[in-house]
């Protein structure tokens, strides 16, 4: 009986002194980590789906801004991040965190605002140059201002303006694209925003583009995996299949579809199509 208690104690001893071993991830099971962009415009509904099916698999989509997206990555929460924010992007891949990011898609970002034009934006070549006067103004400007990639480009965009926003016109939300979007729309305010969001959700709103073509406004998408290295019990498997079938040539012919039925142009390009 000693013995036996003695083992006992020795293998409760072990148990504590060993951490608990995370639990494998479902072999039919994805965590795909985006932007709120993609989900906004309808695209991940189109495309997911198809995925899903044709895999035998559940797809689990944390819609957030590129800066939260790619924090759960890095923590191994996700299995595969869609972002469009090139330099973190390039940062975390340097770093070993993800593997495998591939140039998917791309769109662009719009400025847009009040019918009234009270900035007198409307027709500048130049997006620095529609921040200036939106500034000199005092015009009301929503910011998504949560770390999001299109929060990322209009701060690039107001440094590059030599601008640094404060004061009672710039309002800072905090909120996803769709919701800024509603917000400027009550505020009879501008904003940043990418061109398909703006597309899926125009209708609802009266806030027409005012300010775009600059290549300044260029939104490229990258899809990156998670690297196994740092979190051995993500789903690399299932996660390289997804990234396999986006960026296949059927892949990128859905892409190009989507949007042209209902709005009349696609939301987002993909990646081979070069314009």
């Amino acid at each position: 009986m000693k013995r036996f208690a003695t083992l006992a104690l020795s293998l409760l001893a072990l148990s504590i002194a060993t951490p608990a071993m995370a639990n494998p991830p479902e072999a039919d099971k994805l965590v795909l980590a985006t932007t709120t962009s993609t989900m906004d415009s309808g695209l991940l509904d189109f495309l997911v789906p198809v995925f899903a099916k044709e895999n035998g698999c559940k797809v689990q989509i944390i819609a957030v801004g590129t800066g939260a997206a790619i924090r759960y990555g890095k923590d191994g929460n996700a299995d595969v991040v869609l972002v469009h924010d090139p330099v973190a992007e390039a940062q975390v891949v340097k770093h070993g965190f993800f593997v495998e990011r591939k140039y998917l898609m791309y769109n662009d970002f719009v400025i847009v605002g009040p019918a009234g034009d009270p900035a007198g934006i409307k027709g500048l070549a130049s997006a620095t140059e529609a921040l200036k006067m939106i500034e000199a103004s005092r015009a009301t400007f929503v910011s998504r201002a949560d770390q999001s990639g299109t929060h990322k480009k209009e701060q690039r965009l107001w440094e590059a303006a030599g601008i640094k926003p404060k004061g009672s016109w710039y309002l800072e939300a905090g909120a996803g694209m769709e919701a800024i979007l509603r917000i400027a729309n009550e505020k009879r305010a501008y904003s940043l925003t990418d061109r398909g969001t703006y597309l899926a959700h125009q209708k609802e709103y009266d806030l027409p583009i005012l300010n775009d073509g600059d290549n300044e406004l260029f939104n490229p998408y990258h899809i990156m995996l998670v690297a196994p290295a740092k979190h051995p019990f993500v789903n690399y498997s299932l996660a390289k299949k997804f990234s396999d079938f986006l960026t296949s040539e059927r892949g990128r012919k859905m892409i190009a579809e989507y949007g042209v039925d209902k709005y009349g142009q696609p939301l987002f390009y993909p990646a081979a199509e070069k314009k």
